[in-house]
């Protein structure tokens, strides 16, 4: 550990639409923010090419510019924003304690308030097709992206409620779901998995999974297995959403903060509050129902407002 210990008031852990949200907020509540971008500056939607649904942009905007605006927004108020990744942290238990932090496994941070903006890692099927072409035609959000595929054909993998809730989306807009389920059955409730049995342009694929995506630049097709006769067969699609599921970035909080047994942080009623005096989430680190940037601004916004509240209930 280094000798000497930083203190600031607000540590900000995160730097997607929550974070830096939170920033632009702290930093004109003078609580003088630093800011930790994590390993993916910027989050998510630095791997979204076009940003269509974010509330100010007539034209939409590609994820990393709006990242970068962002950033630069926070900035402008004061946010010291910098790259690294906080390795673990000691919460403190008692109204107005000292929280600590370890920035990279070694320089060590005090805080008088946290706000966590960690986000959460789309699940991904790990094919290096799949991962070429992320971007170009493979997504893990039907609501983000789905409208750039209108009156196409798309397929989404996937067989729980979420992905169930993604076909029926994306068959009001697609002219052809089909959507791959590797066991023989779907995971999603009975309800979801009715609505989907009754849309007529939605075709489910049992015992169905991909061997790899197919197109140079951009998705053109899938090659599917059926891993019961070994048979394959090529699709023709423009688009491709993966609807397995996310993982919330909360592992350096397991042990000290409440979460929901996906480790999703639990939050007080509509606050950003944790069970730790002083430490506060917002984002898709506690969100696993909207998982939007414009509602993950929200939360960032309540975390810094709900940071700034409570600093000024412990030094008066």
């Amino acid at each position: 550990m280094s000798e000497s210990i930083e203190h600031i008031k607000t540590l900000i852990i995160g730097s997607g639409p929550a974070g830096y949200t939170a920033a632009i907020y702290a930093s004109r509540a003078d609580l003088k923010p630093v800011l930790y971008t994590g390993m993916e500056p910027g989050g998510q939607l630095t791997t979204t090419t076009e940003v269509d649904n974010f509330p100010g942009y007539p034209e939409g905007i590609d994820g990393p510019t709006m990242m970068v605006q962002l950033q630069q927004q926070a900035e402008r108020f004061g946010t010291d924003v910098r790259i690294g990744m906080v390795s673990s942290v000691t919460l403190s238990d008692e109204v107005g304690g000292v929280h600590k932090a370890v920035v990279d496994g070694s320089k060590e941070i005090t805080a008088d308030t946290v706000i966590i903006s960690t986000g959460a890692t789309a699940k991904y099927l790990g094919l290096p097709s799949e991962q070429r072409l992320r971007g170009g035609g493979v997504s893990a959000c039907a609501v983000c992206d789905g409208f750039f595929y209108k009156g196409q054909d798309v397929a989404i993998v996937g067989a729980g409620d979420t992905a169930a809730e993604e076909a029926s989306y994306l068959a009001n807009i697609c002219s052809k779901v089909t959507m791959l389920v590797r066991k023989g059955e779907m995971r999603a409730s009975k309800a979801m998995q009715h609505r989907v049995n009754s849309i007529e342009n939605i075709d489910i694929r049992y015992f169905t999974e991909i061997d790899e995506v197919l197109g140079d630049m951009v998705v053109d097709g899938i090659r599917v297995v059926n891993n019961q006769t070994g048979d394959k067969e090529e699709i023709a699609i423009t688009g491709l959403f993966i609807a397995i599921g996310h993982k919330p970035n909360t592992d350096i909080f397991k042990g000290q903060l409440e979460m929901d047994d996906a480790g999703y942080l639990i939050t007080e009623g509509k606050s950003t509050k944790t069970n730790k005096p002083g430490v506060f989430a917002s984002g898709d680190v506690q969100d696993k129902e909207y998982r939007q940037a414009v509602t993950a601004a929200g939360t960032g916004c309540m975390a810094a407002l709900d940071a700034e509240r409570y600093l000024a209930s412990v030094e008066h």
